[in-house]
């Protein structure tokens, strides 16, 4: 049922060989409980816990307990569940499961009842709101609470509280791949859809070891290239991951001069007639400024100048072949190009800017809203999309496409909440680096974590993690475990009810939306964060802004704000959403059948059937996308002297996030158990350290000491480790670097400058 660790690199190994079609590199769906565990009595219809693929499964319930799950075959993911889904019930019933309400005293937790819990923080966040002001309190949330728990929160702080100092862990995973799109095209979220995937010729890779943060979707790319052989597939990545060994073409490069390349191919492309003219000539622009003038492709070409494939091999190691083959492989005429990236790109002090770039070469050659043809950010966290970024749950935003800066937004939002005019205040709130500063600063004395864990996932941790314990804030912690890296600081720490414990809404990387049906009551004491947040709203004397009686209400109402918008679903009545097996937006309508493809004429209902274009890039005030010129530009630290070695980090198959879930599964937990440091043979021969020595990696901010393990994974000078290991020693997030994206605000966790010496 569950591949290991190495017959997963086997299978990808065997896909360059074009094996059979559906090698199975996760689980197919189970007809029955595994071994040793009773059958279910019934099966109630979910989503997957973890990443942002939003895999659909059944959950199979037995005497009031979740005993199993198997995959949804009607979904996208055919009834296949990667091992984490797999494992999904023993999160359940961990003996980490946090199951009452817990208070810090004198450095010692106890037990409190939920009264005096709830009692607590609500009379310290009044207490702070009265002596300091609303702008003195904060919330942080996730891209794994529910959208309705997300919406909730959202009202309650900007318009109960009064205060935009909320924002959530996809500022550090998805805000590049937002400024990317909404730059580009004037509104967030994809074009494509997973069913491209079936009709691509060539599939671009950047930025993404897919096999193992995303492996549905690279199982999905893997059957596409066992069926037609003459599918190509280019992946752009410094490391030779279980992805690049599927890669047609494999372009390795010194971190951070992605930016380089991309020009480079641009450069390709237009010198060598590989351009759509009159896509190009009737559906863009171009411009190197968002408040300079509109420039011309002639402008362009002389920007492109700069980046020949000769002057970008310079840039980047990456040789000037490789790059031309890759235009000509992508640009192609007449056949379909999809490119997927993620955190490789996101992650960066130039995230934006190297998101813009993936998209200039799709607008170039007019491969775009096309079956097969589209580029396709893959997410992170399973409502990173649905919940966050669509709902406007970040400081700088407001539901549904719409910004705190505009005035207009502002009082649309004032009225479908019922508030008076000048409630929401004008000034966008602190993202999520300025807000743990601000808490380091004392600016910030209260604040609420719901559904994450910064203790462990910020950047520079030792920075961050003083003021999250320091003992003059105050904070408070929704959470199904402890401790975790983030509880252990707090002051208060909520039991949360777990996936399978409450129903709500996920939204997934194709904007597709799917309810996750309550299937057992929760363990312990623990509620749901709805319950929670209700709850926090009337003791603050907000009750009536959020006095929905159930979840269901919530998401009426949450439809009803996202009408007429370019996002408008609402024809996802809850009835309908029990029914389906996930439905993509827009859906304006009940018998609206959903979007598989945005701005395309017959397919997205905001494009008008009489259209004279096949497309209409709406999000932007003259209906064309921006081409935009974006130079290369170094990341905040590279290897020096003292700091010889680029440092990177990423995912593994087998775990998640801060693994505070996964690490408590004992298969995964034997699979993974703890972060090593790839070090490549030539970098280890002159360290004298061999596989299995103890290292200490370094950087500015901090060390952390692992195993090495000497592999031709990581081009010469580049060390890469997991960022799931939880253990003080191994946390990389000492080491990672809180530079940011000017736009995004997105930190640069992709590239450190670190030493390397044994420990």
């Amino acid at each position: 049922m569950v591949l290991s660790r190495r017959d997963f690199i086997k299978a990808s190994a065997a896909a360059t060989a074009a094996a059979t079609v559906g090698i199975p590199l996760a689980a197919p769906a189970a007809t029955s409980a595994p071994p040793g565990i009773q059958s279910p009595e019934r099966w109630v219809k979910s989503v997957c816990r973890y990443c942002g693929t939003g895999c659909g499964l059944f959950i199979g319930v037995r005497n009031g307990r979740v005993v199993s799950v198997k995959g949804d075959k009607d979904n996208h993911n055919k009834g296949f569940l990667c091992a984490k889904g797999y494992f999904l019930p023993s999160i359940l019933y961990s003996s980490e499961r946090l199951l009452h309400p817990m208070v810090k005293r004198n450095g010692t937790w106890e037990r409190l009842s939920w009264d005096e819990a709830m009692d607590l923080v609500a009379r310290r966040f009044r207490q702070v709101i009265e002596q300091h002001g609303p702008q003195a309190v904060g919330f942080y949330g996730s891209g794994q609470a529910l959208t309705e728990e997300s919406y909730l929160a959202n009202k309650l702080f900007k318009a109960g509280i009064r205060t935009n100092n909320m924002d959530g862990n996809p500022r550090l995973c998805m805000a590049s791949a937002v400024g990317g799109y909404v730059t580009t095209y004037g509104k967030d979220e994809p074009m494509g859809c997973y069913e491209d995937i079936d009709h691509a010729d060539v599939f671009f890779l950047i930025g993404s070891n897919t096999a193992e943060a995303h492996p549905i979707i690279y199982q999905r790319i893997i059957q596409r290239k066992s069926a037609d052989k003459n599918v190509r597939v280019i992946v752009a990545d410094p490391r030779r991951t279980a992805t690049a060994r599927i890669a047609d073409l494999h372009m390795d490069f010194l971190p951070g001069t992605d930016l380089a390349i991309l020009n480079a191919m641009a450069s390709v492309i237009l010198q060598e007639g590989l351009a759509d003219p009159d896509f190009v000539a009737t559906h863009t622009t171009f411009r190197d400024s968002p408040d300079g003038p509109a420039l011309s492709l002639e402008d362009y070409r002389r920007f492109l100048a700069a980046y020949t494939p000769e002057k970008a091999e310079a840039i980047s190691g990456c040789s000037a072949e490789l790059i031309g083959k890759a235009a000509r492989m992508f640009a192609e005429r007449g056949r379909a190009t999809m490119s997927m990236w993620t955190m490789g790109l996101n992650q960066r002090t130039s995230g934006v800017a190297a998101n813009n770039l993936v998209h200039n070469l799709h607008l170039l050659t007019g491969k775009i809203g096309l079956p097969g043809s589209t580029p396709l950010s893959l997410t992170g966290q399973p409502n990173a999309c649905g919940g966050v970024r669509d709902g406007g749950a970040l400081s700088h935003l407001l539901p549904y496409g719409r910004l705190i800066a505009n005035e207009k937004h502002r009082r649309e939002i004032e009225q479908l909440w019922s508030v008076p005019e000048g409630t929401i205040q004008p000034k966008p709130g602190l993202s999520t680096v300025d807000l743990f500063s601000a808490l380091n600063e004392g600016t910030v004395k209260a604040l609420l974590i719901l559904c994450t864990n910064p203790g462990q996932s910020m950047p520079n941790l030792n920075k961050y993690r003083k003021g999250l314990g320091s003992d003059d804030t105050f904070v408070v912690v929704s959470e199904a475990f402890f401790p975790t890296r983030t509880a252990e600081l707090a002051d208060v720490v909520l039991p949360a009810a777990l996936w399978a414990e409450k129903e709500g809404v996920y939204g997934c990387t194709e904007r597709r939306y799917q309810l996750l049906e309550k299937a057992v009551e929760p363990a312990g004491e623990a509620r749901p964060d709805f319950a929670i947040l209700k709850d926090l709203a009337r003791r603050l004397g907000h009750g009536a802004l959020v006095n929905f009686q159930s979840e269901e209400e919530a998401w009426n109402e949450i439809r009803k704000v996202a009408r007429g918008t370019a996002y408008d679903f609402t024809g996802m009545t809850r009835e309908r959403m029990r029914k389906e097996h996930g439905l993509l937006w827009p859906l304006p309508s009940e018998g609206h059948p959903g979007t598989k493809r945005r701005y395309v004429r017959g397919e997205d209902p905001f494009v008008p059937a009489d259209h004279p274009h096949r497309i209409d890039f709406y999000g932007r005030p003259d209906h064309r996308a921006v081409i935009w010129m974006r130079p290369q530009k170094d990341p905040a630290e590279k290897p020096d002297a003292e700091y010889p070695f680029y440092f990177t980090t990423g995912r593994v198959l087998e775990h998640w996030h801060t693994s505070t879930m996964t690490g408590t599964v004992p298969e995964l937990r034997r699979a993974v158990p703890t972060a090593l440091a790839e070090i490549h043979p030539e970098d280890a021969r002159n360290l004298g350290i061999a596989t299995r020595d103890r290292v200490r990696i370094s950087s500015r901010r901090g060390s952390i000491v692992v195993e090495a393990r000497v592999v031709e994974i990581p081009r010469p000078g580049l060390i890469f480790a997991h960022m799931h290991d939880r253990e003080t020693e191994r946390m990389v997030n000492y080491v990672t670097n809180d530079a940011t994206d000017p736009i995004s605000r997105q930190p640069e966790f992709k590239i450190s400058a670190v030493r390397v010496d044994k420990a």
